[in-house]
């Protein structure tokens, strides 16, 4: 039973993070109908941003420095590459961000070369003993980190004029554009948070308490297994990109003790499927076809 519990509780730090990854996924789709593709690179990209300036900055500073740049490259993209080709279909539009995502994770990789750094904080490497259960300060962390973050952008979401002006796009573009909704400014900001939500993740994924690996390619590959925790949930319902990264960090958990690592990752993409053939939209999702 404690290694179960043991695995809840550790699963669900890794979902915390999936779950951020998994939101960014879902507010780009909902301001431009895009699934980006670029994700994985916003995640690499603050996480460089970090390596190569916590000497001079401290890990704080650094940190800050990582997630604003991730920020800006996210709103960068979207200003000089997606609004230039507004009149391109989503497909076409997804097709761009891969390219995207090429560039700027080989430069960076290329960057980095043989070092692995990783990006925890005081708190990665030290688990600790509660119950007799073995718990991760890392996965502890994330958990409320993530808590915050998404509270604070559900209140955004319901409240803010930007979060109404969300809604309304998604809704129905042509009316939002009637009542004076501007949606340039909406598509920028929503690049702009799921970039700063990429920059939080990567200080989590980065470290030997998540995936025992530093910065690197598979940092990237990492990130992008938020994308079945966006499709699970539904990539237009931002509490179904919380319940399916929760999902995905609770199944790779589970399947790497009960069956085997190597499974672990397929797993994922199996619970996605069989969620998607029971329910095509996603277990949140209200649109009966997901465009990609």
């Amino acid at each position: 039973m404690n290694t179960f519990l043991q695995l809840v509780v550790n699963g669900l730090g890794k979902g915390a993070v999936f779950a951020l990854l998994a939101l960014g996924f879902v507010i780009i789709f909902k301001a431009t109908e895009v699934v980006n593709f670029a994700h994985g690179s916003l995640v690499l990209f603050g996480g460089y941003l970090v390596v190569v300036t916590r000497d001079a900055l401290g890990w704080v500073g650094a940190s800050l420095a990582g997630i604003v740049s991730a920020g800006l490259l996210g709103l960068l993209v979207e200003r000089l590459l997606l609004s230039r080709s507004r009149h391109a279909d989503a497909n076409s539009l997804a097709l761009l961000t891969i390219g995207v995502d090429v560039i700027v994770t080989e430069e960076i990789v290329r960057r980095l070369g043989v070092t692995l750094p990783f990006l925890g904080g005081a708190w990665d490497a030290k688990p600790f003993q509660l119950g007799g259960i073995t718990l991760f300060r890392t996965h502890l962390v994330a958990l409320g980190v993530a808590a915050v973050l998404i509270t604070a952008f559900w209140l955004a979401f319901k409240y803010s004029n930007w979060g109404v002006a969300m809604r309304a796009q998604a809704e129905n573009r042509e009316a939002a554009a009637l009542m004076g909704i501007r949606s340039s400014r909406v598509t920028a900001t929503a690049w702009l948070v799921a970039g700063l939500l990429a920059g939080v993740a990567v200080l989590f994924i980065a470290t030997q308490d998540f995936s025992g690996a530093g910065l690197s390619r598979g940092t990237h590959s990492i990130a992008l297994a938020a994308f079945p925790a966006a499709i699970l949930g539904g990539l237009d319902s931002t509490a179904g990109a919380v319940v399916g990264g929760l999902v995905v960090g609770l199944v790779e958990a589970l399947s790497a003790q009960y069956v085997s690592f190597d499974f672990s990752k397929s797993a994922v993409f199996l619970v996605m499927l069989v969620v998607l053939v029971v329910r095509p939209s996603g277990l949140f999702g209200t649109r009966e076809r997901t465009r990609v």
